[in-house]
C-alpha cells in the first residue's frame, strides 16, 4: 500500500473514532478518562490530538463553561456567540460541546431555516431579533446574520444593492447590541479546500451523515473561489472595534474545539457564584400507599 493510500485510511479511521467520541462524550465521567481508549482502536490521524488529553481538557474545560454559566444568571448577562465558516467546517461539533453539560433554559442554540417568503420582505435582522437573548441568558448561532454575506451573496439569493446595504447596517446594527448591553462574539471556523472535500466524503459513504449533506453542500464545493472571496470580504467590512472576529483554525476537530472554548471563557471574567449548601429532603410516605404495577402492556420491552 503506497503512503498517500495508508495517509488517507488513517484519516478515515481517525474520523470513525472521532464519531465514537462524540457518543462517549455524552455518558463518560472525569474518573473513568482512563479507560477512554478502547483496546484495538486504531489511533488517530498524526496531527489529531491524544484521545486522554483531548477528554481531559474537554471536561476541565466544560466544568468551566458551568461555572460561566452560573455567573451569568447571576450578574444577569447577555451574552451573543455567532459561529460562521463553510460547511462542514466543524461549527456543529463545537457548539454541542459548548451546550453539553449547560442548562438549555439558560443556554440555546439558534439555527434558524431558510427564510420565508413573508421573511424575505422583511428588514433584513428582523427575523433574528426575537431570538436575541434577555438577562441572563446565552445564546449561540449557527449561522446568522452572516448569511447574507456568504452563501446569499454566492448563490444570487440576494441583490449587490442588498448585500452593500447590509455592509453599511451590520456594524450599527451590532455596536446598538452591544451599547444595549449585549456581549457580542463572533467565530469563523476556517478549514483547507482538500479538507472540507475530505469531510464531504466521509459524509457521502456515512449513512449516519448522510442526512448533513445538502444540494448547498454540494453547491458550496463548486463556487469555493467564491465563498473565499465573499468570505474575505465579509471579515475585512465587518471586523470592529465592537464586535471583532475570531478566526479558529479547524482542520483538527479536536483541537478547534478545545481553542474556541477556552477563548470563549476568556471573553467574559467571571467568578464562583456563591450557592446555598443543598439538602436531600425526607421523603413523606405513607402507610396506605402502595404503588401500582406498570401494566405488561405498557412497558418496553427489555431488548438490552
Amino acid at each position: 500500500m503506497s503512503q498517500s493510500h495508508q495517509d488517507q485510511l488513517n484519516r478515515i479511521k481517525a474520523e470513525i473514532a472521532d464519531s465514537f467520541d462524540e457518543e462517549l462524550e455524552m455518558q463518560m465521567e472525569e474518573d473513568r478518562l482512563d479507560d477512554l481508549v478502547a483496546e484495538g482502536m486504531s489511533e488517530p490521524a498524526e496531527q489529531t490530538l491524544e484521545r486522554k488529553i483531548y477528554f481531559r481538557e474537554l471536561f476541565r474545560l466544560q466544568h468551566e463553561l458551568v461555572r460561566l454559566q452560573d455567573w451569568v444568571q447571576h450578574k444577569k448577562l447577555k451574552v451573543v456567540v455567532l459561529f460562521e465558516g463553510r460547511d462542514s467546517a466543524g461549527k456543529g461539533g463545537a457548539i454541542k460541546r459548548v451546550t453539553q453539560r449547560l442548562n438549555p433554559r439558560v443556554c440555546r442554540t439558534v439555527a434558524l431555516p431558510a427564510p420565508t417568503e413573508r421573511e424575505r420582505h422583511q428588514w433584513y435582522f428582523q427575523r433574528y431579533v426575537p431570538h436575541l437573548p434577555t438577562a441572563g441568558e446565552i445564546v449561540l448561532f449557527d449561522r446568522s446574520w452572516y448569511n447574507r454575506a456568504g452563501v446569499e451573496r454566492v448563490m444570487g439569493f440576494c441583490t449587490p444593492d442588498e448585500l452593500e446595504e447590509f455592509f453599511r447596517s451590520v456594524p450599527e446594527f451590532e455596536r446598538m447590541l452591544v451599547r444595549s448591553g449585549i456581549v457580542l462574539i463572533k467565530y469563523w471556523f476556517s478549514i483547507t479546500d482538500e479538507e472540507q472535500e475530505f469531510r464531504f466524503k466521509m459524509r457521502i459513504h456515512d449513512p449516519l451523515k448522510q442526512w448533513k449533506l445538502s444540494p448547498m453542500d454540494m453547491e458550496s464545493r463548486v463556487h469555493w473561489e467564491e465563498y473565499t472571496k465573499a468570505k474575505e470580504e465579509m471579515l475585512a467590512r465587518t471586523h470592529t472595534k465592537e464586535a471583532p472576529w475570531w478566526v479558529v483554525q479547524a482542520v483538527d476537530k479536536k483541537r478547534a474545539r478545545l481553542n474556541c472554548i477556552a477563548h470563549l471563557l476568556e471573553q467574559i471574567p467571571y467568578e464562583d457564584v456563591p450557592k446555598p449548601e443543598i439538602e436531600l429532603p425526607d421523603r413523606i410516605r405513607h402507610a396506605d400507599y402502595n404503588r401500582a404495577p406498570v401494566p405488561p402492556e405498557m412497558q418496553v420491552p427489555e431488548r438490552y
